[in-house]
C-alpha cells in the first residue's frame, strides 16, 4: 500500500504518521527506507548531486516514475550519468522542491518510487 505523506518541513518528513529526520526513499512496496546518500557523497563530496551509483540504488525494477524531493530550497540535482541511467530504464524522473514533491507523490498513480531530501 502506498504511504501518504502528511507533511514536510526543514529537517523532517512525516509519512503515515511517522516522523523521519533523515533523507528517505519510498519503494514500490510502500516501504520507507533511509537514503544511502554516501553513494553520492563519495563521488561529489555532497548529497546534493545524485551519482550514477546512487541512481542504481534508487531504481527498482518495474518503476515507471521516480519523484525526487530536491530539498526545501531545491538544492538537489542529478548528474548527467544518473539522468541517462533513468532514461535507459524508461523511468520518468520528476525533480521538485520537497514540499511540492510530497504533493506530487500523494497524487501519483501507478508504479512510482521516490527519494526525498529533507534539508536544504
Amino acid at each position: 500500500m502506498k504511504p501518504f505523506i502528511d507533511g514536510t518541513e526543514f529537517g523532517s518528513i512525516t509519512i503515515s504518521g511517522d516522523l523521519y529526520e533523515n533523507d528517505i526513499m519510498i519503494r514500490l512496496s510502500g516501504e520507507v527506507i533511509k537514503r544511502k546518500k554516501k553513494l553520492s557523497k563519495a563521488k561529489y563530496g555532497t548529497s546534493h548531486k545524485i551519482s550514477l551509483d546512487e541512481a542504481e540504488h534508487i531504481f527498482e525494477k518495474g518503476a515507471e516514475k521516480l519523484i525526487i524531493g530536491t530539498g526545501q530550497y531545491n538544492q538537489v540535482n542529478m548528474s548527467k550519468k544518473a539522468d541517462e541511467y533513468f532514461r535507459e530504464k524508461k523511468c520518468e524522473v520528476q525533480l521538485l522542491p520537497t514540499p511540492k514533491a510530497a504533493k506530487a507523490w500523494n497524487e501519483a498513480k501507478g508504479a512510482v518510487i521516490a527519494m526525498f531530501h529533507v534539508t536544504c
